[in-house]
């Protein structure tokens, strides 16, 4: 019985530090988005990415990276206003309260979204799988 109790808890702190990864991952990648930080972002973001904005528009990375290096988006503010992540083995998913705010093509932008996130664990670092926003009113 205490074997097993043993294993519970220790299941229990190894979520918890695995969520708080991902919740740091979440922190990363934004601070690399508002930086326009190429080489960071290269990194953080799956070479698979589906990146898909509250408009409808879908990129894959290398549209979403040229796009913030040729200026066509760029953030000046991405504030967590909460995060929930929940992680399954190699794989999280992150939902949270954001406001994003910057310029696009079709001028300056202030946001507020409801975000998805879907991390994996890819060479012992998580990474941006897929992005999907939620414009609220």
């Amino acid at each position: 019985m205490k074997v097993i109790l043993l294993f519970a808890v220790a299941g229990a702190l190894a979520l918890a530090a695995s969520d708080a990864e991902v919740q740091k991952a979440e922190k990363d990648w934004a601070a690399a988005v508002m930086a326009q930080d190429q080489r960071a972002l290269g990194q953080i973001l799956s070479d698979d990415l589906i990146y898909a904005h509250s408009t409808g528009v879908i990129e894959d990375k290398a549209k979403y990276l040229s796009n913030l290096k040729t200026g066509a988006a760029k953030y000046d503010r991405i504030e967590h206003q909460s995060v929930t992540a929940r992680t399954y083995g190699d794989a999280a998913v992150a939902h949270s309260m954001v406001r994003m705010t910057g310029s696009n093509k079709d001028g300056p932008f202030d946001n507020r979204l409801m975000m998805m996130h879907v991390w994996v664990k890819q060479g012992g670092r998580w990474r941006l799988a897929a992005h999907q926003t939620t414009r609220l009113p």
